[in-house]
């Protein structure tokens, strides 16, 4: 019953969220700082994910149940109610607000609210209606780390509006390649994703405008003072890498040229993580 739970809470997404909630404060602040504002922040913001999830999971349940990788999750298999979900999703998302509200500061909660509603009625339901959809959604996805900026500071500085655009840019080519894996699936539920709806040109556009302008503005901590040279090379080295595993799909757009653009912006999130840890200036 626990593993159900914590299926319908989406525990990767929470830790993606967290990572770049941890991101944004730690920067923000220059280091960790106050452990019991940081406790707040990361418990308030996970909640908000974990409500967030469950909703989501409650809005595409026909879909998922659809859909191959997805009709095993534990709503479709009415593993857990509706019922249940919903109650849990409220209490997640009405506890995570106020406790950022309470603990951390008004402007971080209102942030927690902003993502938790983009997420659920803007994103969510633009699957069934437009492709634009992917980037709609790099909004709430991109909002953490620009929280947990404003969790440190208790202002939208430009050092936390930079993490968001670094965010929103490498989400683009992250889930496009998703979508173009998964194509058959999203066309069978009627979701309206780039690569199902694209003879292929647009996606290759996309992917290649967005992997090419996260080359400078993830250099841009460095020279707002955010962090050192160390950190400056690190992040060209990687977005360059980022858009040079980018172009096999471009030219030519299958399974495997996608996988390694899913795998090559999982490492290039877990490497600059390490890159911003090793290099913050005190």
């Amino acid at each position: 019953m626990i593993k159900n739970f914590i299926e319908l809470t989406k525990i990767r997404i929470g830790f993606l969220v967290l990572t770049t909630t941890l991101i944004g404060f730690y920067l923000g602040n220059q280091g960790f700082g106050s452990n019991e504002l940081l406790f707040y922040t990361l418990f308030g913001t996970l909640l908000c994910s974990s409500g967030s999830s469950i909703f989501n999971n409650i809005i595409e349940v026909e879909t998922d149940a659809r859909m191959e990788r997805t009709k095993y999750r534990v709503l479709p298999t009415k593993k857990i109610s509706l019922s249940t979900a919903s109650f849990l999703g409220l209490i997640f998302i009405i506890s995570g607000l106020y406790l950022l509200f309470d603990k951390v500061n008004t402007l971080t909660s209102v942030l927690a609210f902003c993502t938790v509603a983009s997420y659920l009625f803007l994103y969510t339901p633009l699957k069934k209606i437009s492709w634009i959809n992917t980037s709609v959604g790099a909004i709430p996805g991109a909002l953490p780390p620009l929280g947990g900026w404003t969790a440190a500071t208790n202002s939208l500085d430009a050092g936390g509006w930079i993490l968001f655009f670094i965010l929103f840019f490498w989400q683009h080519p992250h889930f496009y390649s998703i979508a173009f894996i998964h194509k058959e699936d999203y066309l069978k539920a009627g979701l309206k994703m780039l690569p199902v709806i694209d003879n292929g040109k647009k996606t290759v556009l996309h992917i290649f405008i967005h992997a090419l302008i996260l080359i400078p503005i993830s250099t841009l901590p460095f020279f707002f003072g955010i962090s050192g040279r160390i950190y400056l090379v690190g992040a060209y080295f990687l977005s360059n890498i980022y858009m040079l595993c980018c172009l096999p799909f471009i030219i030519e757009q299958n399974e495997q040229n996608a996988k390694l653009i899913f795998k090559t912006s999982l490492y290039y999130f877990v490497l600059l993580f390490f890159i911003i840890l090793a290099d913050v200036r005190f």
